[in-house]
């Protein structure tokens, strides 16, 4: 980038939805300024009799979980979307709504009640890749399931109501609007160039190499250059895949791996379980063909300056549209300089 440019305001295009985000970069020469704090750091135990998501415990439902050892996943207890819910429409005048129906499920990452993302083994979260794969299979395949969103939110000030390694899946029979976004300007870029809009994206960043975080043989893990929360990242599959589904075995582990890679970062940035939420886009289920879909995983953490300062979506943000002061280059810069070993580990 023009250094002119990229320090004074100015706006950058998320070539992915059409908004343009506002970076004031000379609000702040560095990416956090005074005192760190930490959260505290201690192992918690590994095993919770309270916590309705640990192995043989019985849920709020009366339901008990199986003594699982490795990913398990159920339908949720108290699921946003039901499959039997009656087909009914409104449509008076400036008043529109319509029935939903979908499937929502939990899936728990490891029995261990201690373990997140970053400190599992690669191998144990590769066979969470493979219960995603599973799922998106088995919910994409039913008659009345158009789209399925894979997520996590992690961390009490994500909204996560239990520490236990876990994340969702909600499954439902209309597109999304986030993806109705994508979906367009993916189509607009393959029509006109025949090619992948995240491929050609994910070529140019490489030749750059100003955002990009780690890399493997078959997966990059980067800062978006229109990201709108400060450490904000994205995985994108060097191949052009339009969902998990098409991952063989090696990918499924380097998937994997990238991930445990970006999320040690995390961690080791504030020394404490960082929070974020992630979550994968990949094509509806609705049967047709998507060939201009290139499928991501991105993370939206909300920590700005320490493990306790966040950064608010307030003000402006809610009434005009979103800015940060930390520029992609910045954030990338940051968690680039920071070690690759777990904190709690050293």
């Amino acid at each position: 980038m023009s250094n002119e440019l990229n320090n004074n305001p100015h706006r950058r295009y998320n070539i992915l939805t059409g908004e343009w985000i506002l970076v004031s970069p000379h609000r702040t020469k560095r990416p956090w300024q005074g005192k760190t704090e930490k959260n505290n750091s201690e192992k918690g135990p590994d095993y919770d009799p309270s916590c309705y998501l640990c192995p043989g415990n019985t849920r709020t439902s009366g339901e008990t979980n199986p003594d699982y050892t490795e990913a398990f996943a159920f339908t949720n207890d108290f699921s946003a979307l039901l499959p039997d819910t009656p087909e009914q429409t409104l449509n008076n005048k400036l008043l529109k709504a319509e029935a939903e129906q979908g499937i929502c499920k939990v899936v728990c990452f490891s029995p261990d009640h201690s373990l997140t993302l970053p400190l599992m083994e690669t191998e144990d979260i590769t066979k969470v890749v493979k219960m995603w794969k599973r799922e998106y299979a088995d919910l994409g395949a039913k008659e009345n399931i158009n789209y399925v969103q894979i997520f996590e939110n992690k961390g009490a000030v994500m909204g996560c109501s239990n520490p236990h390694p876990h994340g969702q899946i909600w499954s439902q029979s209309s597109i999304p609007t986030e993806i109705q976004k994508k979906l367009k300007h993916f189509k607009e870029y393959w029509e006109e160039n025949k090619r992948s809009l995240l491929a050609d994206y994910l070529k140019q960043e490489l030749e750059l190499d100003e955002r990009i975080l780690a890399k493997n043989e078959h997966f990059v893990a980067l800062i978006p250059y229109w990201a709108v929360w400060p450490y904000e990242a994205m995985i994108i599959p060097r191949e052009h895949y339009q969902h998990i589904g098409q991952l063989n075995g090696k990918e499924e582990q380097s998937f994997a791996g990238i991930i445990k890679k970006l999320t040690i970062m995390y961690d080791n940035l504030f020394e404490t379980s960082f929070p974020y939420s992630s979550g994968i886009h990949q094509i509806p289920t609705d049967g047709k063909d998507y060939p201009e879909w290139h499928f991501h995983m991105s993370f939206y953490p909300p920590l700005l300056r320490s493990a306790t300062v966040k950064k608010f979506m307030v003000g402006y943000e809610m009434f005009a549209g979103p800015q940060r002061d930390i520029t992609a280059e910045m954030a990338a810069n940051t968690l680039k300089g920071i070690s690759k070993e777990h904190y709690t580990t050293i």
